[in-house]
Order: C-alpha cells, then sequence, then structure tokens
C-alpha cells in the first residue's frame, strides 16, 4: 500500500481535524504556518504547535525528515511538515532562513501573489523574475534543505527558480493551466520545464483551480491528474489539495489582504464570490483522500502510478530536499585538516 500524503493544507486545526486524518489514513501532511506574519508572528505560531503536538501525541507530531513518514505509518499517526506561503517570516534576513529550517520549516515559498523581495507574484502586471535576493536565499534554501515552494509566482520567476535552484523546486499546490485557466494555475512549458528538472507538482482541489469550480467532478479532476502526469512526468506529480477546512472568511482576506494594501482585494474570487469557495462534493475532509485512488485508476493510471500520485512520489521527493545540502569536497578536506 502507498503513502498517503497531502502536499498543502491551511485547515482551521483542531482534535477534530487530527481525528479525521487519522480516519482517512492520512501518513503526512504539508501544512501552512505563516502568509504574512514576521518571524516572530510565526514563532507564536509554532508555539501552538508545539502545544497541539504535546495535547495530541497519539494523533500528530512534527515531521522533519523522510523518515518521518515511514515513522507516523508505524505508529498510526499523521506527521506534520511544516511551510510558509510568503517569504515574510524571513523578514529581510536570509539568516532567518537557516533558523526557520532548524525550527522544522521544510517548504517556503517565493512569493504570495504580489512582488516581494525575492521574486514576481502570478497577480503582478509584470514579472521581473528572481531579485538580486531571491537567487542568494534560492542558494542559501539549497543549502539548508528548505524547498522553494512557487505556487503563487509568476512564470518567468518559476522558470527563473527552477534553472537557478541546484535542488528540484515544488509547486505544492495549483494545477495545469491548460485545463483550467486560472492565473494560479500554469502552462504546460512551465510544467514540462518543472519534470525536466525533477520537480515537483501537487494538484490542487480548491475551487478555483478547477474547471467547473466547486462543481468540478471527481473524474475531471482524475482526468487532470493524468494530463499532469504527462506533463510532469510520473513521479512528479501528487497530491496538494489547499484545503481550508473550518476557516472562517475572514481568513481569506487576510490571506489576500495581509498589511499590503487598505482596500479589499478578491484574488481569484470576486465581489459576488468574497469568501472561501464551497469544495467539490467529492472532497470536503481528509476522510475523502483515499477515495481519490478509484478516479486515478478510472483515469487510466495504472497502479504503480496511482501509488506515486497518492503519496510515495511526496515521499521520495522529501528523502531528496529536507537534508542539508553536501558541502564541496574541498570544503571538507579543510574541515579534516
Amino acid at each position: 500500500m502507498s503513502f498517503l500524503i497531502d502536499g498543502l493544507q491551511y485547515a482551521n486545526w483542531s482534535e477534530k481535524i487530527f481525528r479525521q486524518m487519522r480516519e482517512g489514513g492520512v501518513d503526512a501532511v504539508h501544512v501552512t504556518i505563516t502568509y504574512h506574519e514576521t518571524f516572530r508572528e510565526t514563532v507564536l505560531v509554532i508555539e501552538k504547535w508545539n502545544r497541539w503536538f504535546e495535547k495530541h501525541p497519539d494523533l500528530i507530531f512534527q515531521g522533519r525528515t523522510a523518515a518521518d513518514v515511514q515513522l507516523a505509518r508505524d505508529t498510526g499517526r499523521t506527521a506534520v511538515f511544516f511551510g510558509s506561503q510568503n517569504p515574510s517570516c524571513i523578514e529581510d534576513d536570509i539568516g532567518l532562513v537557516e533558523v526557520m529550517h532548524t525550527l522544522g520549516l521544510r517548504f517556503m515559498q517565493l512569493t504570495y501573489n504580489n512582488q516581494s523581495l525575492l521574486a514576481s507574484g502570478c497577480y503582478e502586471d509584470e514579472d521581473t523574475g528572481l531579485t538580486r535576493m531571491g537567487r542568494a536565499v534560492v542558494a542559501e534554501m539549497n543549502r539548508v534543505g528548505l524547498v522553494v515552494d512557487m505556487s503563487h509566482s509568476g512564470e518567468r520567476s518559476t522558470l527563473d527558480a527552477i534553472e537557478h535552484s541546484t535542488r528540484p523546486v515544488a509547486i505544492t499546490h495549483a494545477n495545469p493551466s491548460s485545463w483550467h485557466a486560472a492565473l494560479r494555475n500554469k502552462s504546460d512549458d512551465l510544467l514540462r520545464a518543472l519534470g525536466q528538472s525533477e520537480g515537483f507538482l501537487g494538484l490542487s482541489a480548491y475551487p478555483h483551480h478547477l474547471k467547473g469550480g466547486s462543481g468540478c467532478t471527481l473524474q475531471s479532476w482524475c482526468d487532470m491528474a493524468a494530463l499532469a502526469v504527462d506533463l510532469v512526468g510520473p513521479t512528479g506529480v501528487g497530491i496538494g489539495t489547499d484545503l481550508c477546512q473550518d476557516q472562517p472568511d475572514s481568513i481569506v482576506e487576510w490571506m489576500r489582504v495581509g498589511r499590503w494594501t487598505k482596500t479589499i482585494d478578491y484574488g481569484e474570487g470576486s465581489a459576488a464570490n468574497a469568501g472561501f469557495p464551497a469544495m467539490p462534493d467529492w472532497f470536503h475532509d481528509n476522510r475523502d483522500l483515499a477515495g481519490l485512488r478509484a478516479g486515478l485508476r478510472a483515469a487510466g493510471l495504472d497502479e504503480a502510478i496511482t501509488d506515486g500520485v497518492m503519496g510515495n512520489n511526496w515521499h521520495a521527493f522529501f528523502e531528496k530536499s529536507f537534508g542539508a545540502q553536501a558541502a564541496p569536497p574541498a570544503i571538507l578536506d579543510r574541515v579534516a585538516e
């Protein structure tokens, strides 16, 4: 049986959700712990997670390495891996990259829709690519084992990151734009380049990313997954649902607006649809994840590829991504002396 891994969730966490993850057999999940929060504000969120880990040790624990996915399977728990959907947590200090990794961060987006100090977001009129600081931060992320996540970045910035990064980058939650033309979805050319670099795509179930929105059918989503496998490759695709379970609409406003504007930004929504959209009827919570398997098989994916998409591919990506990058031989020789 394959691992079951969700590559992105941002739920209103509670014991109820932790128990649903166990009922659904979820071995690991990458959770967003921060959007626009500063470093200190992010530390406060980590403190909150530490209390959850203390209170529910039979359900969840903090994941730091790929081996923790197997530990979760063996002990009947879910490994929780931390991620940031914006580089705000490192502020303007490259030294905080290593600090955040030490605290358990394993994914960091270079942008969240807008221009950042590192790169351009997918909502900017002009995508200028990686900045000088962006190139330096990518190199530092590569060094310590912090995954470069380009989910909310523009096309040129994402291609720059693929080219500049010495380790594979991830798009943890998006879909092919040739299936559904959303600003957050990614072009076929970009996804091919991602696959050629051994990068990773997590497929989103968030309605704004879906053909037909909340009315998208399971089979349509699974047919899209088969398309993604053709574009990226059979070992470079997994699940990244972008599940925002039990969150109030004030949270989606924080995600879109943060502190960067005084006006309301509707992002992928609109004034008439400003809150969280309703999830499709085949995916409401973690208990529904395992049900994707049958749809993937019906879409023509064989058992091994289906196992990969369900979680084995993410596990393999974790194995090559979370550890520190090996030091060059010349440095090791100097240390030995």
